[in-house]
């Protein structure tokens, strides 16, 4: 059916990837793109002998817009799947832009040297896609992303209006090292140690970091400490979702990563200040994540689940109702199918899922979208095909 242009070969890109490779019937062409052409190449040997899909490599500067631009235009894709760093999205929107071509990623944009993140700097392209007749469909990952979903699918299909949600990750997985991050440590260490945030009766309200905790019993894995953190896609639902009074984004976290992350945060690790050290400048974080085990090799050792969904309650034909819906993601199993955790896998798959409906033309129009203003159906039948099915619960314990 089409081609896509994947920026980025980390442990979300090699499952997207993966994935893309077993749908060949849409993506029948793929070009893996990274900094590091080798790791591409790689990965391109290995899915070769098992797919129908054509792969090409390529080496380019995702902090580059000239190198994109030249890349898009030399293989001319009909969707760019961005599986970069967040310090890149705006460079890969704008070669987008120049070159008339769809874009689809998973975290919103951040800058290097500010841990902050949110919409404002990407939702400013929405008239500029809009008039390229280019799409941009921001946060297809699993959160931001299935979650956007989840509450476009309860709001279509069981409410009239949804005052509360709660977004819970929990991740119970062990992979046997005393600290190490399941995903990006930069972007990890940079999200856990911000402030929380929560929207509540039109305006944000600001907590401490870990400040507030709460303990809830999870399907298939029990008991878990989850803090409140803020998280992009409170922003857009607070926007899109009808009737919303108050929107929480929960996580989990073990005793131990706590206390490791307060370890480094005291000696001044997780800073991203430069620092000057043997003549040289380094950012603390960035020294850290070198050390650190890479994401990318904790697949074969993890064992244990994920579970990851939103809880919601409002009103449907003038009577309250709560709602429950949510992924449970094995470890183990993700590794036996394509060689990685969990935690790449339920970003990964809505990922290619994501650009598959923008290929098909299921989800295209001129603009910039989060994932939740388009309709959820196709998206959700999609997460039962591919990987990731889902469960509803309509009696759900509630976050207090």
């Amino acid at each position: 059916m089409g081609k896509v242009l994947i920026i980025g070969c980390g442990g979300v890109a090699s499952v997207a990837i993966h994935k893309c490779c077993q749908n060949s019937d849409v993506f029948e062409e793929i070009m893996i793109a990274s900094r590091t052409k080798s790791k591409c190449d790689a990965l391109k040997e290995k899915l070769t002998p098992i797919t129908k899909t054509k792969i090409q490599t390529a080496k380019v500067d995702a902090d580059n817009t000239e190198e994109l631009i030249e890349l898009i235009n030399s293989f001319k894709p009909d969707v760019v799947l961005n599986l970069a760093l967040p310090y890149q999205d705006l460079t890969i929107m704008d070669a987008c832009l120049e070159t008339k071509t769809h874009y689809v990623d998973t975290a919103n944009y951040e800058p290097l040297d500010e841990a902050k993140f949110e919409y404002s700097w990407q939702w400013a392209y929405r008239d500029k896609f809009k008039q390229a007749g280019i799409c941009a469909l921001l946060g297809s990952g699993f959160d931001p992303g299935v979650t956007g979903v989840f509450s476009a699918y309860a709001q279509k299909h069981y409410f009239d209006e949804i005052n509360y949600i709660d977004i819970l990750d929990a991740n119970a997985g062990d992979h046997g090292y005393p600290f190490a991050t399941n995903f990006n440590p930069e972007i990890n260490i940079r999200e856990v140690t911000a402030n929380g945030s929560y929207w509540e009766n039109g305006h944000w309200v600001e907590t401490e970091p870990m400040e507030i905790k709460r303990v809830y019993n999870f399907p298939q894995i029990g008991d878990k400490d989850m803090y409140l953190l803020h998280h992009e896609e409170l922003e857009s639902l607070a926007l899109n979702i009808k009737g919303i009074k108050r929107i929480r984004f929960f996580m989990t976290f073990g005793q131990s990563y706590i206390t490791h992350l307060k370890c480094l945060e005291n000696v001044g690790m997780t800073s991203i200040e430069p620092i000057e050290f043997n003549g040289q400048q380094i950012v603390p974080l960035q020294f850290l994540k070198a050390v650190l085990p890479d994401p990318s090799t904790l697949g074969p050792r993890t064992k244990g689940k994920t579970n990851i969904g939103c809880i919601f309650k409002g009103l449907k034909d003038g009577k309250e109702r709560t709602y429950y819906v949510y992924n449970v993601c094995d470890h183990e199993e993700c590794y036996r199918e394509v060689e990685s955790q969990a935690i790449s896998y339920t970003t990964g798959v809505p990922a290619m899922i994501g650009a598959m409906l923008i290929m098909n033309g299921t989800w295209t129009k001129p603009g910039v979208y989060n994932i939740e203003e388009f309709d959820p159906d196709p998206f959700m039948d999609a997460l039962n095909k591919w990987g990731l099915p889902w469960v509803e619960d309509f009696n759900p314990t509630m976050v207090e």
